[in-house]
């Protein structure tokens, strides 16, 4: 077993250094081949319109038929184990009534026969197949070995198949007329243009480790680049000066703060006076550093991995004197890319960049925050999507539900247009509603409140209404430092909000790290972060962080007549607010005998894990609101991380399960007459806003973008109505059912302007 186990663990080693999948699958069939003494082993793989398995690569048929040779998706052996999803094992193949004999292909003399399917997200995407002469049964361990492979292999087929680096010949355009490829929202809107594909300057997985014999010379080669890549990234923030809020500027600052010697800069150095080789040590430390950042659970600093990859790319660029090269940019550019980064952007002309689309990213990613601010539509994780087989193809990219239509017809182009022109006449109606308030037909009251992070735009949130601060995120300070930061420096950045948004109320949450959301002077391991120390778990273990923190926020509040409210992340039981809130007193008393004039805070509980859930009614008599975190809970609540595209799609927000939680925490709230919010992505949506209305939520905090409609839709709607739709949903079993009831009910009453226009 151990030694099967290690020659598996070679294997895939070997393959994943080939840069070229075509390379790698037939190292692979080979190495197979040799590792279980077969006579031939082969990968079939699906075509480019998934009609048919081609032979993709083998050891011991004919080379000659690789691209050539070819079986229906119900033909043969290999149409039976990809029909199935399941292994074959044949010990006389050509006596089973499935086979199908491959002319030229030279298996006549092969009797023994087993192949596996190799699946990814529930798709078929080809069969691994081994073959012996010998008429024998392969025995367990290696029909095991085998499917362990095939499963292993799944993900880097899809992803070659994604960005176009496929082991069959490609057909111009195949597979691509009026197809669409499913990604993630990154930033709303759509637009229509042509794609020009961006690739990375550099490949730092393919740079060796080695020593160096002139440690001086790898150092002057070293800051030579730092400084180059400084100058660049100046470069970039003059040309964005103009056109983006400071909050977004400071992303850039956030890039110069990474290449200081305290950083990045610093522990190349330090690996290079140690004898490693500068490129060498680039890859090293960039690894490293990546890898910390992809291991965190908080969406925005996991992206933050993307952030530090850019760099470090950027810098080998430098290290081997790669240039880029001129690109010629439409007046309709849609930017495409394997990972579409911050420095890709900045070289298109602004007047001429028309949406983003990347295989890699999230909401959460630097370039998805940019585009945000820019007004651009962008899709993130389009893992799908065959990003190096699009230069100049005319696309549709869809921001607000993560849709790319590649060669869409005349037909679709036109409806876009049209669906584009809709949008405009509808912002220009939206904006009418800024300084109205959200009342529904029958009257009853909805508080719309903001959700600001590390790129909040306090301009941007205004201009569309907001009423207040439903969660501001006080990482700002803890991350664009190396230390803790002082109570002055917090209350600095604080009061600039408050003041804002003056006399408005000002939800501040704690500080939110720990597991493996660790800041990078506070380290944290932990075998299972994601029910590990974090949120208050970490700040009442350490009071001297949590009191620091509050005095800032009651500080920066001093002298404004805007409320004060106390967030507390993470709280799963009444005792842990209990002593948050005798250190929030301890902090009121120390500032008010300062002489310094304060009012007490509000202190509310996020609601965020199941506990909490079970014992609303007991945090609700102690707090003074309760706020549900619902992109949390329901992560929560479904054991699904909605970032992980594995199990993306299992994210619902409108799952029973979450619906019923949702209610059941609004009528513990309500019973103990306690003010009740949610602060997360449901709430900016029109299904979830209508729902949360008729649960009784005061308090709607959202990204500001979806702020109008959500107000539009309240007002156009009666409560009743809603509370009658609410009760329907709450008898349904499952996400899709709920959805789409809620889409006919709002169609129904004329709200259909808000919905995702492919359900119209």
């Amino acid at each position: 077993m151990d030694s099967m186990l290690t020659t598996l663990r070679q294997i895939v080693l070997k393959f994943t250094e080939y840069s070229h999948f075509a390379d790698a699958v037939q190292s692979l069939v080979s190495e197979v081949k040799a590792a279980m003494g077969a006579d031939v082993c082969s990968i079939f793989l699906l075509d480019e319109d998934h009609s048919a398995y081609a032979l993709a690569a083998t050891d011991g048929l004919n080379v000659d038929q690789v691209g050539e040779a070819r079986l229906e998706l119900d033909q043969g052996l290999v149409g039976l184990v990809g029909g199935r999803a399941e292994p074959i094992n044949l010990d006389l193949a050509s006596e089973h009534p499935q086979y199908h004999f491959l002319p030229d292909s030279g298996e006549e003399a092969y009797n023994a026969f087993l192949g596996v399917p190799i699946i990814h997200q529930r798709k078929v995407l080809g069969v691994l197949v081994v073959q012996q002469a010998d008429s024998r049964k392969f025995d367990e361990s290696e029909e095991a070995f085998l499917v362990t492979l095939a499963a292993q292999l799944a993900t880097v087929v899809s992803h070659a198949e994604a960005v176009g680096d496929s082991a069959l010949p490609k057909v111009e355009g195949h597979g691509l007329h009026d197809a669409c490829f499913i990604g993630v929202a990154g930033a709303p809107g759509i637009a229509i243009g042509r794609a020009v594909v961006v690739h990375p300057v550099a490949n730092l997985e393919a740079v060796p480790e080695r020593e160096t014999e002139n440690v001086v010379m790898e150092l002057v080669l070293l800051d030579r680049a730092l400084e180059a890549v400084r100058n660049d990234i100046r470069h970039i923030t003059e040309q964005f000066e103009n056109s983006l809020p400071k909050q977004e500027l400071a992303l850039f600052d956030a890039y110069l703060h990474m290449l200081d010697e305290n950083a990045l800069a610093g522990d190349i150095r330090r690996e290079v006076q140690e004898g490693q080789w500068v490129q060498g040590a680039l890859k090293r430390v960039i690894r490293e550093h990546v890898s910390r950042f992809e291991l965190m659970e908080d969406p925005y600093l996991r992206e933050r991995g993307a952030d530090v990859k850019d760099l470090g790319l950027r810098l080998l660029a430098y290290l081997q004197d790669i240039r880029d090269k001129k690109t010629q940019y439409p007046k309709d550019t849609v930017l495409v890319g394997e990972e579409v980064t911050p420095a890709m952007l900045a070289k298109v002309p602004a007047e001429r960049l028309s949406a983003i689309v990347s295989n890699r990213g999230s909401g959460s990613s630097h370039v998805a925050i940019l585009a945000r601010a820019m007004g651009i539509p962008a899709v993130m994780g389009a893992v799908d999507l065959p990003a190096y087989g699009l230069e100049d193809e005319t696309l549709i990219v869809d921001g607000d539900y993560g849709e790319i239509f590649t060669q869409p017809t005349k037909e679709r182009i036109q409806l876009n247009r049209e669906l584009i022109e809709q949008e405009r006449i509808f912002d220009e109606e939206l904006d009418e509603l800024k300084e109205l308030p959200c009342i529904t037909r029958d009257g009853w009251r909805v508080q719309l409140w903001v959700n600001i992070g590390l790129s909040g735009d306090i301009h941007r949130s205004l201009d569309r209404g907001a009423e207040g601060i439903g969660l501001f995120r006080t990482e700002i300070p803890f991350m664009t430092q190396d230390r803790f930061p002082t109570e002055a420096e917090q209350a600095a950045i604080y009061r600039e909000h408050m003041e804002a948004f003056e006399p408005r109320s000002v939800t501040m949450r704690t500080l939110d790290i720990g597991g493996d959301k660790s800041l990078t002077y506070f380290p944290i391991n932990e075998e299972n972060p994601f029910l590990g120390w974090r949120g208050i778990r970490v700040t009442l273990d350490h009071p001297e962080i949590f009191l620091v923190q509050v005095r800032a926020m009651l500080t920066a509040n001093a002298g404004l007549q805007g409320e004060l409210r106390i967030m507390l992340p993470m709280i799963s039981s009444p005792a842990e607010l209990v002593a948050a809130k005798v250190l929030i007193q301890q902090a009121y008393d120390e500032v008010t005998e300062e002489g310094i004039d304060v009012k007490l805070p509000q202190i509310g509980v996020m609601v965020e894990v199941p506990a909490a859930v079970y014992q609303a009614r007991q945090l609700a008599r102690e707090a003074d609101f309760l706020a549900v975190g619902s992109n949390d809970l329901t992560q929560y609540m479904l054991a699904v991380d909605r970032n992980n595209p594995r199990v993306a799609n299992l994210y619902q927000d409108v799952h029973p399960a979450v619906i019923a939680a949702l209610r059941e925490v609004a009528r513990a709230a309500h019973a103990e007459e306690t003010g009740i919010g949610i602060c997360g992505e449901f709430a900016g949506t029109p299904v979830g806003a209508v729902l949360l209305m008729a649960m009784g939520y005061h308090v709607l905090s959202m990204n500001a973008t979806h702020l109008p409609k959500v107000k539009w839709v309240i007002r156009q709607i009666k409560r009743t109505d809603a509370r009658r739709m609410l009760a329907k949903v709450l008898r349904m079993e499952s996400p899709q059912e709920v959805r789409s009831f809620m889409h006919q009910q709002l169609t129904d009453a004329g709200l259909a302007r808000v919905l995702p226009h492919h359900h119209e």
